[in-house]
């Protein structure tokens, strides 16, 4: 009987080192589930997302000219990350492991780069103070749109002297911590989509919070920008 007792006892050990060898290895298994990846990229310790033209603007010609090399993906995340994964430098979504990413001539690598034909515009960048230094869009600004916040039309063109005005008082915004934003409610209520469209064609997406003056990059309006931004709502 105590051969027996025992040898339940060593079955049972061996049972349960295997459940915990399983939770172990399942958790190291990747992808542990459905992830839905934003197209991004890391390099030179900036985050940089890939903007899908609306349908409406998908025929509006972009002019991308390469520029120099500044790297190549090393990582391809949907493979194999998980959902914890935190990105470093070489890291990509969807891009392959060895596709090259480039500047694009007359746009600043901090703004924007390219890989796989596609144009990236940066995300978070952690060393940028300002809107300007994260969003360094003097000179190189075609149009600012507001767009629909339900199938996302451009449905109103700033004027020119508005569009002038909100890229003068945009530099010198103070940027402030997203997520802090997000979690104190300074992000919550109506939104206002706003399109930049840069001289090349290319476009990206920033979203306002009227009742805050904040952006969802974690740019802080002053009170042009604000006065700016109502203006032109009011001429919808």
């Amino acid at each position: 009987m105590k051969i027996l007792k025992n040898l339940v006892i060593i079955i049972l050990s061996t049972i349960l080192l295997s459940s915990c060898n399983d939770d172990v290895h399942s958790n190291q298994d990747c992808p542990d589930g459905v992830i839905e990846w934003v197209d991004m990229i890391m390099i030179q310790d900036i985050k940089y997302q890939h903007h899908i033209p609306e349908p409406a603007d998908a025929d509006t010609p972009i002019t991308i000219e390469k520029g120099k090399k500044l790297g190549e993906v090393t990582y391809k995340m949907g493979d194999s990350a998980c959902s914890n994964h935190e990105m470093g430098n070489g890291d990509a979504t969807y891009l392959h492991a060895g596709t090259a990413i480039y500047e694009i001539k007359g746009y600043p690598s901090t703004l924007a780069i390219t890989a796989d034909d596609k144009v990236y515009i940066v995300d978070t960048n952690e060393k940028a103070k300002t809107a300007g230094e994260l969003y360094p869009l003097e000179e190189l600004v075609k149009n600012i749109y507001f767009e629909s916040t339900e199938d996302g039309r451009r449905i109103h063109t700033f004027s020119q002297s508005s569009k002038d005005n909100f890229l003068n008082a945009w530099s010198n915004l103070k940027l402030e911590d997203k997520e802090t934003l997000n979690i104190t409610g300074q992000q919550d209520g109506s939104r206002v989509f706003l399109e930049i469209e840069l001289n090349n064609g290319v476009t990206f997406r920033e979203v306002y919070w009227a009742e805050s003056n904040t952006f969802r990059s974690g740019v802080v309006g002053n009170k042009q920008i604000k006065d700016l931004i109502e203006y032109e709502l009011s001429n919808l």
